[in-house]
Protein backbone atom coordinates (compact mmCIF):
# COMPACT_ATOMS: atom_id res chain seq x y z
CA UNK A 1 0.00 0.00 0.00
CA UNK A 2 2.94 2.46 0.97
CA UNK A 3 4.75 1.78 -2.64
CA UNK A 4 1.51 2.34 -4.31
CA UNK A 5 0.47 5.82 -2.46
CA UNK A 6 4.44 6.78 -2.96
CA UNK A 7 4.25 5.54 -6.76
CA UNK A 8 1.01 8.12 -6.79
CA UNK A 9 2.53 10.56 -5.42
CA UNK A 10 5.49 10.23 -7.49
CA UNK A 11 3.50 10.39 -10.60
CA UNK A 12 1.89 13.84 -9.64
CA UNK A 13 5.25 15.00 -9.22
CA UNK A 14 6.26 14.01 -12.56
CA UNK A 15 3.03 15.21 -14.52
CA UNK A 16 3.41 17.64 -17.06
CA UNK A 17 0.89 20.78 -17.20
CA UNK A 18 -0.46 19.13 -20.60
CA UNK A 19 -1.12 15.54 -18.80
CA UNK A 20 -2.44 17.23 -15.74
CA UNK A 21 -5.18 19.12 -18.14
CA UNK A 22 -5.45 15.90 -21.03
CA UNK A 23 -6.72 13.93 -17.14
CA UNK A 24 -9.04 16.58 -16.25
CA UNK A 25 -10.89 17.13 -19.49
CA UNK A 26 -10.93 13.10 -19.72
CA UNK A 27 -13.03 12.70 -16.14
CA UNK A 28 -14.84 15.97 -17.23
CA UNK A 29 -16.00 13.99 -20.24
CA UNK A 30 -17.22 11.21 -18.39
CA UNK A 31 -19.30 13.43 -15.95
CA UNK A 32 -20.69 15.21 -19.15
CA UNK A 33 -21.59 11.85 -20.83
CA UNK A 34 -22.96 10.51 -17.52
CA UNK A 35 -25.74 13.96 -17.36
CA UNK A 36 -26.07 13.14 -21.62
CA UNK A 37 -24.98 16.54 -22.19
CA UNK A 38 -23.72 17.44 -25.60
CA UNK A 39 -20.45 19.37 -24.52
CA UNK A 40 -19.03 16.02 -23.04
CA UNK A 41 -17.79 15.73 -26.76
CA UNK A 42 -16.18 18.81 -27.05
CA UNK A 43 -14.33 17.79 -23.57
CA UNK A 44 -13.80 14.64 -25.46
CA UNK A 45 -12.38 16.02 -28.65
CA UNK A 46 -9.98 18.42 -26.44
CA UNK A 47 -8.69 15.75 -23.88
CA UNK A 48 -7.94 13.29 -27.15
CA UNK A 49 -6.11 15.80 -29.11
CA UNK A 50 -3.82 16.37 -26.02
CA UNK A 51 -2.95 12.49 -25.45
CA UNK A 52 -3.08 11.67 -29.50
CA UNK A 53 0.50 14.56 -29.26
CA UNK A 54 1.35 13.62 -25.97
CA UNK A 55 1.62 9.93 -26.91
CA UNK A 56 2.91 11.13 -31.03
CA UNK A 57 5.56 12.84 -28.64
CA UNK A 58 6.56 10.04 -26.22
CA UNK A 59 6.56 7.28 -29.81
CA UNK A 60 3.48 5.86 -28.91
CA UNK A 61 2.26 5.03 -32.02
CA UNK A 62 -0.48 2.77 -31.16
CA UNK A 63 -1.23 4.61 -28.20
CA UNK A 64 -1.82 8.40 -30.31
CA UNK A 65 -3.37 6.23 -33.23
CA UNK A 66 -6.36 5.40 -31.19
CA UNK A 67 -6.76 8.68 -29.47
CA UNK A 68 -6.84 10.28 -32.91
CA UNK A 69 -9.59 7.64 -33.46
CA UNK A 70 -11.37 8.95 -30.33
CA UNK A 71 -10.69 12.65 -31.94
CA UNK A 72 -12.96 11.90 -35.33
CA UNK A 73 -15.31 10.03 -32.87
CA UNK A 74 -15.96 13.69 -30.78
CA UNK A 75 -16.78 15.33 -33.89
CA UNK A 76 -19.18 11.90 -34.82
CA UNK A 77 -20.86 12.10 -31.36
CA UNK A 78 -21.63 15.48 -31.59
CA UNK A 79 -23.29 14.86 -34.84
CA UNK A 80 -25.01 11.94 -33.79
CA UNK A 81 -26.48 13.32 -30.50
CA UNK A 82 -27.79 16.60 -31.50
CA UNK A 83 -29.25 15.37 -34.79
CA UNK A 84 -30.42 11.65 -33.48
CA UNK A 85 -32.39 9.51 -35.92
CA UNK A 86 -35.11 12.09 -37.04
CA UNK A 87 -34.66 15.84 -38.15
CA UNK A 88 -32.74 17.90 -36.05
CA UNK A 89 -34.12 15.83 -32.27
CA UNK A 90 -31.50 14.88 -30.03
CA UNK A 91 -30.88 11.02 -30.12
CA UNK A 92 -32.72 9.23 -27.11
CA UNK A 93 -30.85 6.63 -25.11
CA UNK A 94 -31.90 3.36 -26.64
CA UNK A 95 -30.87 -0.67 -25.96
CA UNK A 96 -29.37 -3.75 -27.74
CA UNK A 97 -31.20 -7.22 -27.31
CA UNK A 98 -28.92 -9.64 -25.16
CA UNK A 99 -28.45 -12.01 -28.38
CA UNK A 100 -26.83 -8.89 -30.48
CA UNK A 101 -24.35 -7.99 -27.87
CA UNK A 102 -23.68 -11.85 -27.34
CA UNK A 103 -22.78 -11.58 -31.16
CA UNK A 104 -21.14 -8.47 -30.50
CA UNK A 105 -18.66 -10.04 -27.37
CA UNK A 106 -17.75 -12.98 -29.70
CA UNK A 107 -16.68 -11.32 -32.43
CA UNK A 108 -14.62 -8.77 -30.32
CA UNK A 109 -13.43 -11.76 -28.27
CA UNK A 110 -12.06 -13.46 -31.47
CA UNK A 111 -10.74 -10.21 -33.05
CA UNK A 112 -8.53 -9.21 -29.73
CA UNK A 113 -7.17 -12.37 -29.75
CA UNK A 114 -6.54 -12.41 -33.57
CA UNK A 115 -4.53 -9.40 -32.62
CA UNK A 116 -3.38 -10.28 -29.13
CA UNK A 117 -1.36 -13.29 -31.25
CA UNK A 118 -0.38 -10.91 -33.49
CA UNK A 119 1.22 -8.55 -30.67
CA UNK A 120 2.71 -11.99 -28.62
CA UNK A 121 4.09 -13.36 -31.51
CA UNK A 122 5.65 -10.00 -33.47
CA UNK A 123 6.35 -7.57 -30.81
CA UNK A 124 7.59 -7.30 -27.47
CA UNK A 125 3.97 -5.90 -26.19
CA UNK A 126 3.22 -6.90 -22.33
CA UNK A 127 0.08 -7.88 -22.05
CA UNK A 128 -0.42 -8.39 -25.37
CA UNK A 129 -3.93 -10.24 -25.02
CA UNK A 130 -5.29 -7.95 -22.53
CA UNK A 131 -4.16 -4.85 -24.40
CA UNK A 132 -5.58 -5.64 -27.50
CA UNK A 133 -8.88 -6.75 -25.87
CA UNK A 134 -9.09 -3.47 -24.18
CA UNK A 135 -8.19 -1.77 -27.23
CA UNK A 136 -10.63 -3.87 -29.61
CA UNK A 137 -13.35 -3.27 -26.88
CA UNK A 138 -12.64 0.51 -26.18
CA UNK A 139 -12.79 1.07 -29.86
CA UNK A 140 -16.44 -0.23 -30.52
CA UNK A 141 -17.62 0.75 -27.23
CA UNK A 142 -17.04 4.35 -28.45
CA UNK A 143 -18.78 4.02 -31.04
CA UNK A 144 -22.06 2.35 -28.79
CA UNK A 145 -21.29 5.68 -26.89
CA UNK A 146 -22.25 8.54 -29.37
CA UNK A 147 -25.18 5.78 -30.24
CA UNK A 148 -26.50 6.34 -26.87
CA UNK A 149 -26.64 2.76 -26.32
CA UNK A 150 -27.13 2.51 -22.23
CA UNK A 151 -25.22 -1.06 -21.70
CA UNK A 152 -22.27 0.87 -23.20
CA UNK A 153 -21.43 1.55 -19.28
CA UNK A 154 -21.57 -1.80 -18.93
CA UNK A 155 -18.66 -2.43 -21.27
CA UNK A 156 -16.77 0.38 -20.22
CA UNK A 157 -17.04 -1.13 -16.40
CA UNK A 158 -14.92 -4.37 -17.56
CA UNK A 159 -12.36 -2.25 -19.98
CA UNK A 160 -11.32 -0.17 -17.59
CA UNK A 161 -11.45 -2.90 -14.61
CA UNK A 162 -8.93 -4.60 -16.52
CA UNK A 163 -7.16 -1.28 -17.37
CA UNK A 164 -6.69 -0.83 -13.69
CA UNK A 165 -5.02 -4.64 -13.44
CA UNK A 166 -2.98 -3.47 -16.54
CA UNK A 167 -1.49 -0.34 -15.42
CA UNK A 168 -0.80 -1.43 -11.70
CA UNK A 169 1.26 -4.35 -12.83
CA UNK A 170 3.39 -2.03 -14.81
CA UNK A 171 3.26 0.45 -12.15
CA UNK A 172 1.44 3.02 -13.58
CA UNK A 173 -0.51 4.21 -10.58
CA UNK A 174 -1.48 7.89 -11.12
CA UNK A 175 -3.24 5.99 -14.46
CA UNK A 176 -4.75 2.86 -12.03
CA UNK A 177 -6.09 5.78 -10.00
CA UNK A 178 -7.69 7.53 -12.95
CA UNK A 179 -9.28 4.43 -14.28
CA UNK A 180 -11.01 3.39 -10.97
CA UNK A 181 -12.86 6.75 -11.00
CA UNK A 182 -13.48 5.80 -14.72
CA UNK A 183 -15.05 2.69 -13.65
CA UNK A 184 -16.88 4.20 -10.74
CA UNK A 185 -18.10 7.30 -13.06
CA UNK A 186 -19.54 4.14 -15.61
CA UNK A 187 -21.71 2.32 -13.07
CA UNK A 188 -23.20 5.69 -12.13
CA UNK A 189 -23.33 6.73 -15.66
CA UNK A 190 -25.47 3.42 -16.04
CA UNK A 191 -27.57 3.94 -13.37
CA UNK A 192 -28.74 7.59 -14.63
CA UNK A 193 -29.04 7.13 -18.02
CA UNK A 194 -31.48 3.61 -17.26
CA UNK A 195 -33.16 5.73 -14.75
CA UNK A 196 -33.63 8.24 -17.42
CA UNK A 197 -34.59 5.67 -20.16
CA UNK A 198 -37.15 4.46 -17.65
CA UNK A 199 -38.66 8.11 -16.96
CA UNK A 200 -41.96 8.54 -19.62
Amino acid sequence: MNEFLKGVYEALLATSPWEGLAVFLSLLYLFLAMRQSLWCWVAAFLSTLIYAILFFDASLLMDSALNAYYLIMAVYGWYAWKHGKKGNEEREVSSWRMIKHLKIILFLTFLSLLIGYVMDTYTRADFAYLDSATTVFAVFTTYMLAQKILENWLYWIVIDAVSIYIYLQKAFYLTAVLFFLYTVLAALGFYQWKSNKSKP
